[in-house]
Protein backbone atom coordinates (compact mmCIF):
# COMPACT_ATOMS: atom_id res chain seq x y z
CA UNK A 1 0.00 0.00 0.00
CA UNK A 2 1.06 3.62 -0.28
CA UNK A 3 0.06 6.73 1.14
CA UNK A 4 -0.24 10.18 0.04
CA UNK A 5 -0.32 13.33 2.92
CA UNK A 6 -1.61 16.62 1.30
CA UNK A 7 -3.17 19.45 2.84
CA UNK A 8 -0.99 21.19 4.31
CA UNK A 9 -0.08 24.91 4.25
CA UNK A 10 0.79 28.29 5.27
CA UNK A 11 -1.82 29.70 8.33
CA UNK A 12 -2.52 32.31 11.15
CA UNK A 13 -2.59 31.55 14.29
CA UNK A 14 -6.04 30.69 15.49
CA UNK A 15 -7.07 29.38 11.52
CA UNK A 16 -7.58 26.03 10.43
CA UNK A 17 -6.52 23.60 8.28
CA UNK A 18 -7.06 19.76 7.20
CA UNK A 19 -4.74 16.84 6.02
CA UNK A 20 -5.81 14.26 3.74
CA UNK A 21 -4.25 10.78 3.54
CA UNK A 22 -4.66 8.70 0.81
CA UNK A 23 -4.52 5.17 0.74
CA UNK A 24 -3.77 3.46 -2.63
CA UNK A 25 -3.58 -0.52 -2.90
CA UNK A 26 -5.23 -3.34 -2.75
CA UNK A 27 -5.08 -4.07 0.67
CA UNK A 28 -5.18 -0.53 1.85
CA UNK A 29 -8.53 -1.17 3.58
CA UNK A 30 -6.62 -3.23 6.04
CA UNK A 31 -4.62 -0.20 7.66
CA UNK A 32 -5.05 1.53 10.53
CA UNK A 33 -4.02 5.30 9.91
CA UNK A 34 -1.62 7.69 12.29
CA UNK A 35 -0.63 10.82 11.78
CA UNK A 36 2.86 11.76 13.43
CA UNK A 37 4.80 15.51 13.30
CA UNK A 38 8.15 16.70 13.09
CA UNK A 39 10.30 19.63 13.30
CA UNK A 40 13.78 19.35 12.78
CA UNK A 41 15.99 18.41 15.41
CA UNK A 42 13.22 16.43 17.05
CA UNK A 43 12.15 13.32 16.85
CA UNK A 44 8.96 12.44 14.79
CA UNK A 45 6.17 12.78 17.56
CA UNK A 46 2.78 11.43 17.72
CA UNK A 47 -0.27 13.26 16.80
CA UNK A 48 -3.51 11.27 16.17
CA UNK A 49 -4.46 7.93 15.16
CA UNK A 50 -7.74 5.95 14.22
CA UNK A 51 -8.43 2.46 14.29
CA UNK A 52 -9.45 0.49 10.65
CA UNK A 53 -12.69 0.23 11.72
CA UNK A 54 -12.58 3.72 12.73
CA UNK A 55 -14.35 3.40 15.93
CA UNK A 56 -11.10 3.85 17.69
CA UNK A 57 -9.45 7.54 17.93
CA UNK A 58 -6.44 8.78 19.72
CA UNK A 59 -5.31 12.04 20.28
CA UNK A 60 -1.78 13.36 21.68
CA UNK A 61 -2.33 15.78 24.56
CA UNK A 62 -0.97 18.96 22.56
CA UNK A 63 -4.14 18.47 20.50
CA UNK A 64 -6.82 16.93 22.39
CA UNK A 65 -9.64 19.52 21.74
CA UNK A 66 -8.90 21.22 18.66
CA UNK A 67 -7.79 18.29 15.74
CA UNK A 68 -10.16 15.55 14.84
CA UNK A 69 -9.26 12.38 13.07
CA UNK A 70 -11.70 11.02 10.93
CA UNK A 71 -11.80 8.06 8.09
CA UNK A 72 -13.94 7.92 4.40
CA UNK A 73 -13.60 3.85 3.74
CA UNK A 74 -15.24 4.51 0.51
CA UNK A 75 -12.43 6.31 -0.75
CA UNK A 76 -9.77 4.51 1.49
CA UNK A 77 -9.04 8.53 2.94
CA UNK A 78 -7.87 9.60 6.32
CA UNK A 79 -8.48 13.41 7.51
CA UNK A 80 -6.84 15.11 10.24
CA UNK A 81 -9.14 18.68 10.53
CA UNK A 82 -7.08 21.15 12.84
CA UNK A 83 -8.37 24.04 14.36
CA UNK A 84 -7.27 26.33 16.64
CA UNK A 85 -3.73 26.32 15.21
CA UNK A 86 -0.92 27.22 17.17
CA UNK A 87 2.60 28.54 16.05
CA UNK A 88 3.80 25.50 17.88
CA UNK A 89 1.77 22.83 15.73
CA UNK A 90 4.18 24.36 12.90
CA UNK A 91 6.27 21.03 11.70
CA UNK A 92 6.05 18.67 8.50
CA UNK A 93 3.25 15.95 9.24
CA UNK A 94 3.09 12.54 8.42
CA UNK A 95 0.80 9.98 7.86
CA UNK A 96 1.55 6.66 8.49
CA UNK A 97 -0.23 3.03 8.23
CA UNK A 98 -0.31 -0.45 10.00
CA UNK A 99 -1.92 -3.31 8.55
CA UNK A 100 -4.76 -4.99 11.13
CA UNK A 101 -7.42 -7.39 11.43
CA UNK A 102 -10.81 -4.93 11.59
CA UNK A 103 -11.76 -5.65 15.50
CA UNK A 104 -8.16 -4.37 16.61
CA UNK A 105 -7.20 -1.58 18.66
CA UNK A 106 -5.12 1.45 17.49
CA UNK A 107 -1.51 0.11 17.31
CA UNK A 108 0.49 0.95 19.82
CA UNK A 109 3.52 -0.52 21.71
CA UNK A 110 3.09 2.39 24.61
CA UNK A 111 0.62 4.81 26.05
CA UNK A 112 0.66 6.49 22.94
CA UNK A 113 1.66 5.35 19.10
CA UNK A 114 5.44 5.78 18.51
CA UNK A 115 6.77 5.39 14.73
CA UNK A 116 8.02 2.20 15.09
CA UNK A 117 4.46 1.24 15.61
CA UNK A 118 3.75 2.03 11.73
CA UNK A 119 5.43 0.08 8.88
CA UNK A 120 4.11 2.36 5.83
CA UNK A 121 4.77 6.08 5.83
CA UNK A 122 3.83 8.99 3.54
CA UNK A 123 5.35 11.71 2.17
CA UNK A 124 4.78 14.25 4.68
CA UNK A 125 3.26 17.52 4.47
CA UNK A 126 4.59 20.61 5.89
CA UNK A 127 2.20 23.46 8.20
CA UNK A 128 3.02 26.31 9.05
CA UNK A 129 1.63 28.60 11.90
CA UNK A 130 2.24 32.18 12.00
CA UNK A 131 2.02 34.07 15.19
Amino acid sequence: VQLQASGGGLVQAGGSLRLSCAASGGNAYRYAIAWFRQVPGNEREFVAAISRSGGNTQYADSVKGRFAISRNTATRTTFLQMNSLKPEDTAVYYCAGKSTILSAPIPASQDTPIPADYDVWGQGTQVTVSS
